[in-house]
């Protein structure tokens, strides 16, 4: 899997540890975001993840910033993008089992960095469901995003 790992100067100290995780289960890492904890603008380092999201370069992402707040709203702008703040394991693999989540945003002023290990671990080797249900869901959203990004 292609995973693309961004962040701004707040999650900056936790990217290296993010990128050796997603190493070590075996992907391919695409490196994006803040390379130092100069202060930055969480939509910068957002966009270039959505665009690899959406144009297939990367399967899933990471990002991380001081809340997880920011980069939420942001990446969900972009069709075809579903982004969620997870900080439990039950949030960051029922997102992708139910919802097909494809960004994983974490907050380092929140959790600590063997939490958001544990949680891109997690994230990460979850599957979407095949059952019907979760599959219609997606396609009602797919449907309201065709029709609110015209």
């Amino acid at each position: 899997m292609n995973v693309a790992v961004s962040c701004d100067h707040a999650g900056f100290p936790y990217k290296a540890a993010i990128i050796q995780t997603i190493q070590e289960m075996g992907h391919s890492v695409i490196t994006l975001g803040a390379t130092s904890t100069e202060t930055d603008d969480y939509p910068d380092i957002t966009e270039p993840v959505a665009r690899a999201i959406q144009t297939g370069q990367a399967d899933r992402a990471v990002i991380i910033c001081g809340s997880g707040v920011g980069v939420t709203f942001t990446a969900n702008k972009f069709r075809g993008v579903r982004a969620c703040i997870c900080h439990d394991t039950y949030s960051a693999h029922q997102g992708v089992e139910h919802d097909n989540l494809n960004v994983l945003c974490l907050g380092a002023r929140v959790i600590g960095i063997e939490t958001a290990r544990e949680l891109v671990s997690t994230f990460l080797t979850a599957k979407f469901s095949s059952e019907e249900r979760y599959h219609r869901r997606i396609e009602k959203v797919e449907t309201i995003e065709r029709r609110m990004f015209k």
